[in-house]
């Protein structure tokens, strides 16, 4: 059996009287895509933030293979992209990249950043822009650009196909098949539910701060006799919430 990417362990956030997460406990192991799934409002970026340690949870404990996540061992073996990523605007993408890689003490080469983008739909030109003159799309190519070279354990992914048409995330798909192949991780959220049943092995509904489905995007189908993942999505979330 693989071992444990992601734990997290009765999870529970509150801002002054309103509970966001309610004892939240999930496990994601090593080289499993897991999608996680709610509306606006569910708790998936709180859940997010606690994971990367940018808040504090009121309960519970997490660990990024079974290390605690508030150390920063262990967030050393992922590669974070937030949904709304904004790279420091005077900065130009071979910069950015550059950066990125010195972090992780990781020497830049610029055959392989050039691959990539091409890889991602993104032009080599690109590279000499400051950020500050890019599209949506093309901020996100970068962001996943510089991820991918990074070459972590574990992808932790806000709505990575944000901005992305259909091509670039027809793109973006390979290259998480790629990291299938290498037995990767990956832990994601998205609001395209047919993303989500292409790419994941499981997935889970988090619904007012509450996880109410782990599983395959098949066992959600089945047990809410949905005739599609939305149709058994929206079934799922309309169960009354148990009082908290």
């Amino acid at each position: 059996m693989p071992p444990v990417a992601l734990r997290f362990s009765g999870i529970t956030k509150r801002y002054g009287k309103a509970s966001v997460l309610h004892e939240v406990t999930l496990d994601v192991m090593a080289g499993e895509f897991f999608g996680l799934v709610g509306v606006n409002g569910a708790g998936k970026t709180t859940l997010l933030k606690c994971l990367l340690d940018l808040c504090a949870p009121d309960a519970g404990n997490i660990e990024i293979f079974g290390v605690s996540h508030q150390l920063s061992a262990a967030r050393r073996r992922l590669v974070f992209l937030p949904e709304r990523f904004v790279p420091p605007y005077y900065l130009t993408g071979e910069d950015f990249i550059r950066y990125v890689l010195a972090l992780q003490s990781d020497d830049y080469d610029r055959a392989a950043a050039e691959q990539m983008l091409r890889l991602l739909d993104l032009d080599r030109a690109a590279l000499q822009k400051p950020v500050r003159a890019y599209s949506k799309g093309m901020t996100q190519k970068l962001g996943l650009a510089a991820g991918f070279l990074a070459r972590k354990e574990l992808y932790v992914l806000d709505e990575p196909t944000s901005g992305l048409d259909p091509k670039a995330r027809a793109l973006l798909k390979i290259q998480l098949r790629e990291l299938k192949q290498r037995a990767g991780t990956l832990f994601l959220t998205s609001h395209t539910l047919a993303d989500v049943a292409e790419i994941c092995d499981r997935m889970a509904v988090l619904h007012a701060g509450r996880i109410r489905f782990a599983g395959t995007p098949d066992e959600l189908i089945r047990r809410y006799a949905g005739g599609g993942l939305e149709q058994a999505f929206l079934a799922c979330i309309e169960e009354a919430v148990p009082a908290s």
